[in-house]
C-alpha cells in the first residue's frame, strides 16, 4: 500500500505553487464589493444631476446628493454582510478528502492537497482532483455530472479518474495528478459555486422592467432638457436648470435595484443564522415557488442513525453464529453506511473470519456480501430482493416493516459474492430489525407544507411498506407503491405520481426520472436527500436541497444545504423566498409608479412647451424643483421600501412577476401624473406670474402628487396588518407637519397660504387616490385574486 507523501515533500509542493489551493467560491473581495456598490450607473447619473444643481448655488436643491451616499452605504454593509456568512459555512459544508500521508491519514480542506497526494475513497465521495486509480476494492465512479451518462464505471488501477466525479460504491485511492487551476475541478467550483443572482425570475423581471424605463427615459429626458433649458428663457438659467433636474431625478428608479440586492441579502444572512447554506441566491426564490418536495426518508425524515432493535433467527443457524457473522460483515466493510455502523455498534468482529471476496452495497441491487472461504458466503440486504417476494421470509419482513421499521435480510449464499452470478441462490439465515427514529419536527414540516399547498412525495430506497409506516406515522396516508412496479413511460410514471404518495425500493435512476416527471407536468420541483443514489435527483430537480452530514458528492450538487441536518429548516427557506419575492414586488410597484408619473408628467409639460412655442406664447416651467421631489420620495417610496422590502411576509409566491408589476405601477403613475398636472395648470398664473404665485403652484401640484402618491403606498401596503397601517398614516402625518411647519416651509421652497389653491390641490388629490383605489378592485378581478384589505 503507498503509504504517501512525507512532510518535507508536501512542502515543497507547496513552495513550488503545486497545490490545489483555488480559490473555492467565485465571490467578490470586499475591495470589488465597494467598487460595484459605489461606481453605478445611478450613482453617475446622480453624481452629474448633483454637480449641475450646486453649479446653481442651491445647495438645499443638492438633498438628493444623499442618495448616492444611502444607496452605496447599504449596498456594502448588507453584502459584506452576506458574505462573511456565506463564507464562513461554506468552510464548514465544503468537501474535506481524506488525504494519506506517510505522517498519517486524515480530512484536509480540497485546498490543502497537493500534486501525488494519495486520497482514499470510500462510497459518497467526491473526487476534488483528477487523478489515477492505484487501489480499487470494487470502485465504482459515476460521471454523470460531466458527462450526463448516470451508468457507473467500474474502476481499476492505473485508470484515470476526473474531478467532479464520485463514488457510488467500493473503496480505493488515487494518486493527484492535476491540481489547481489545472484540474477540472477549479473549473466545476467556479461555476457550481457562484454567488449570483442570475437565472431567476424576478431577477430578470427586474431587469426587463429597467429596460422599459430605459426607454422612456430617453425622450423624456431629451425632450425636458429641450424645452426647460431653451423655451423657457423668461426664467433665467437658474431656474431652468433646476427644474430641469427636478424633472430628470425622479425619473431615475435608484432605488430598485438596491432594494432586491439588500431583500436577497439579509435573506442570505437570516438563513446562516438558522445553519442553512444558500450556494446560489436564485435558490431562495426558487424554493419559494416550489409546489413538490420530493423527500427522502432515511437522514430527512427520519434520523440518520440507527440502532439494532431485533434479530430473529429463521433457522439452520446457532444463534452465536449468527451473531458472528453479522460482527464479520460489519468488520469487513471499509466504508459503512448507516445499517451497518449500527450492526458494527452492536456485535464485534469474530476472530479468524478472513475476507477471500467481497461486493459492496450498491443503491441498483440493494445488497451487500463478503466470502469467508471455510466459514462461507454470506450477504445482507433487502429481503424483497434476496429472496422471493413470496415467500415466508419476505412476508415475515414485510410486516416487521409495516411498523415503520428497517428489515436486513442475512443470507447464505451458494456463490462467491464476487462472481458474475453472484449473489445466486440465497438461504434465509436471519432478519436484522433496525430501529430508526422519526424526527421530532418533520410532522410539523409537513403540516406546514400540506397548508401552503404544496405536494410532499416521500422516495426511498426502503421497503415500500415500511416507507409507507413512517409517512403514515407523519401524517402522509395513502398507500405506497413499490418502485419496481412503477412504468418507465414518462407520462403514466406522471399519472402514478399523481395518485401515490409514498414510493419505496426506488433506483437511483427512477429518483431521476420521477422529478422529470414531475416537472412535465408544470410542477416546480425541490429534492431533498443525502446520499449518493440522491445525487442525479439532486442535480436535475429545481431545487437540490443537501443535509450537511451527507455525502460530499450530494452537497456538492445542492443549491441549499442544511447544516444542520434539520428538515425543519426548509419552512424557513420558503418563508424567505415568500418574504423577498413579496416584497420586492411591492417596492418595484412604488419604484415603478414613481418612475411613470416623472416620464409622464416631464412629457405633458415637454409637449405644451412645444405647443407653446409654436403658438408664440410664454411656455409652462416645470412644477418642481429637486428639493420638492426629494422630499416626495422621502416618505412615499424610499422609507417605505426599505421597511417593506425587509418585512414579513408570507403570501404565497405568484408567477409573472412583471405583468404583476406592471398591472399596478402603470395605471396607478399614469392617474398621480395626470392629477399632479391638472392640479399644476389650474394654480399656474403665467409669464407674469410672481415668485410667490409660482410657489405656491408647485405647493399645489406637490400636494396633489403627495395625496395620490401616499394613496399608492396605503394599497401596496395590503393586506394590511396593524404596523402596515402605521406605517402608511406615518407617512401621512410626516407630509402634514412639513407643509404645517414654517421652518419646512421655507427650508423647502413650499407656499400652503393660498387656501384655495391649496383646496383645490387636495380635492384634485383625492379624486386620484379614489382612481387608485378603483384601479386596483379592477386589477384584482382581471388578475383573477381574491382582494384582501386585512391579513
Amino acid at each position: 500500500m503507498n503509504a504517501g507523501l512525507t512532510d518535507a515533500a508536501v512542502a515543497e509542493r507547496v513552495a513550488q505553487g503545486k497545490s490545489n489551493a483555488v480559490r473555492q467560491r467565485a465571490a467578490r473581495s470586499v475591495a470589488d464589493i465597494v467598487r460595484a456598490n459605489v461606481f453605478t450607473r445611478i450613482n453617475a447619473i446622480l453624481g452629474v444631476l448633483l454637480l449641475i444643481v450646486l453649479a446653481t448655488g442651491s445647495l438645499i436643491n443638492g438633498l438628493f446628493g444623499l442618495l448616492i451616499v444611502a444607496n452605496s452605504v447599504i449596498g456594502m454593509v448588507q453584502e459584506i454582510r452576506a458574505k462573511q456568512t456565506l463564507d464562513k459555512l461554506n468552510i464548514v459544508g465544503q468537501a474535506k478528502p481524506l488525504v494519506r500521508r506517510q505522517s498519517g491519514t486524515r480530512s484536509l480542506p480540497a485546498t490543502e492537497v497537493v500534486l501525488d497526494d494519495i486520497i482514499e475513497l470510500g462510497p459518497g465521495d467526491q473526487i476534488v482532483v483528477d487523478g489515477v486509480i492505484v487501489e480499487a476494492e470494487n470502485l465504482e465512479v459515476d460521471e454523470s455530472l460531466l458527462t450526463g451518462e448516470a451508468d457507473p464505471i467500474g474502476m481499476h488501477a492505473g485508470q484515470k479518474v476526473m474531478s467532479g466525479s464520485f463514488v457510488i460504491a467500493g473503496a480505493g485511492a488515487y494518486r493527484a495528478t492535476e491540481v489547481g487551476p489545472q484540474a477540472y475541478a477549479a473549473k466545476l467550483t467556479e461555476e457550481a459555486s457562484k454567488f449570483t443572482l442570475v437565472k431567476s425570475e424576478l431577477r430578470n423581471g427586474i431587469n426587463r422592467i429597467l429596460q422599459i424605463v430605459t426607454y422612456l427615459l430617453w425622450p423624456a429626458g431629451l425632450l425636458t432638457i429641450y424645452t426647460q433649458l431653451f423655451t423657457t428663457t423668461h426664467t433665467g438659467w437658474r431656474q431652468a436648470v433646476l427644474r430641469t433636474v427636478g424633472a430628470l431625478v425622479p425619473m431615475v428608479p435608484e432605488g430598485l435595484v438596491l432594494m432586491t440586492s439588500v431583500a436577497f441579502a439579509v435573506g442570505v444572512i437570516r438563513l446562516g443564522q438558522r445553519r442553512c447554506l444558500v450556494k446560489e441566491l436564485p435558490a431562495i426564490e426558487g424554493l419559494a415557488r416550489v409546489d413538490v418536495v420530493c423527500a427522502d426518508k432515511t437522514g430527512t425524515l427520519t434520523e440518520s442513525g440507527m440502532r439494532v432493535s431485533d434479530v430473529e433467527e429463521l433457522g439452520g443457524q446457532r444463534p452465536e453464529a449468527v451473531v458472528d457473522v453479522l460482527g464479520a460483515l460489519a468488520a469487513a466493510d471499509a466504508r459503512p453506511n448507516a445499517s451497518m455502523r449500527a450492526i458494527a455498534e452492536a456485535y464485534g468482529q469474530p476472530p479468524g473470519w478472513i475476507a477471500t471476496a467481497t461486493a459492496p452495497f450498491k443503491s441498483a441491487t440493494k445488497w451487500s456480501g463478503v466470502s469467508y472461504g471455510d466459514h462461507g458466503n454470506w450477504v445482507i440486504g433487502a429481503p424483497d430482493v434476496l429472496v422471493d417476494p413470496a415467500s415466508e421470509a419476505a412476508a415475515q419482513a414485510e410486516r416487521i416493516g409495516a411498523q415503520g421499521l428497517r428489515v436486513l435480510m442475512l443470507g447464505s449464499c451458494d456463490v462467491a459474492v464476487d462472481h458474475p452470478s453472484a449473489p445466486g441462490r440465497v438461504t434465509p439465515v436471519a432478519l436484522v430489525v433496525l430501529e430508526q427514529k422519526v424526527r421530532p419536527d418533520a410532522r410539523d414540516t409537513i403540516e406546514y407544507f400540506a397548508a401552503q399547498q404544496v405536494s410532499v412525495k416521500v422516495i426511498s430506497g426502503d421497503n415500500a411498506v415500511s416507507v409507507g409506516a413512517v409517512a403514515d406515522k407523519l401524517g402522509l396516508h395513502g398507500e405506497a407503491m413499490d418502485a419496481r412496479r412503477l412504468p418507465t413511460d414518462p407520462a403514466a410514471l406522471a399519472d402514478a405520481l399523481d395518485t401515490h404518495t409514498t414510493f419505496g425500493r426506488v433506483r437511483p435512476d427512477q429518483k431521476r426520472a420521477i422529478v422529470h416527471a414531475l416537472q412535465s407536468r408544470g410542477h416546480t420541483v425541490a429534492m431533498t436527500g443525502d446520499g449518493v443514489n440522491d445525487v442525479l435527483a439532486l442535480k436535475d430537480a429545481d431545487i437540490g436541497v443537501a443535509m450537511g452530514a451527507g455525502s460530499p458528492a450530494s452537497r456538492a450538487v445542492a443549491q441549499i444545504i442544511l447544516l444542520d441536518n434539520r428538515f425543519a429548516t426548509l419552512p424557513y427557506v420558503v418563508g424567505e423566498g415568500r418574504r423577498v419575492i413579496g416584497n420586492i414586488e411591492r417596492v418595484a410597484n412604488l419604484f415603478l409608479t414613481k418612475t411613470v408619473y416623472s416620464v409622464l408628467l416631464a412629457l405633458f409639460v415637454g409637449i405644451e412647451c412645444l405647443m407653446s412655442k409654436a403658438l408664440h406664447v410664454d411656455p409652462l416651467l416645470y412644477p418642481f424643483q429637486p428639493i420638492h421631489v426629494t422630499i416626495a420620495a422621502w416618505f412615499t417610496i424610499g422609507i417605505p421600501s426599505f421597511i417593506l422590502s425587509l418585512a414579513p411576509n408570507s403570501e404565497r409566491a405568484h408567477p409573472r412577476f412583471v405583468r404583476r408589476v406592471l398591472t399596478s405601477a402603470l395605471p396607478s403613475g399614469i392617474i398621480v401624473g395626470t392629477a399632479t398636472f391638472v392640479s399644476y395648470l389650474l394654480a399656474y398664473h403665467g409669464r407674469h406670474a410672481t415668485f410667490q404665485q409660482q410657489d405656491q403652484a408647485s405647493t399645489a401640484a406637490l400636494i396633489t402628487l403627495l395625496v395620490a402618491a401616499v394613496w399608492v403606498l396605503a394599497v401596496v401596503a395590503r393586506p394590511y396588518q396593524w404596523w402596515r397601517v402605521a406605517l402608511v398614516a406615518t407617512c401621512g402625518l410626516a407630509y402634514v407637519a412639513i407643509f404645517s411647519t414654517p421652518w419646512a416651509q421655507k427650508k423647502f421652497l413650499l407656499d400652503p397660504s393660498n387656501l384655495r389653491v391649496t383646496g383645490t390641490a387636495v380635492a384634485i388629490g383625492l379624486l386620484g387616490a379614489a382612481a387608485i383605489e378603483a384601479t386596483w378592485w379592477i386589477r384584482a378581478r382581471v388578475l383573477g385574486v381574491r382582494p384582501r384589505l386585512w391579513r
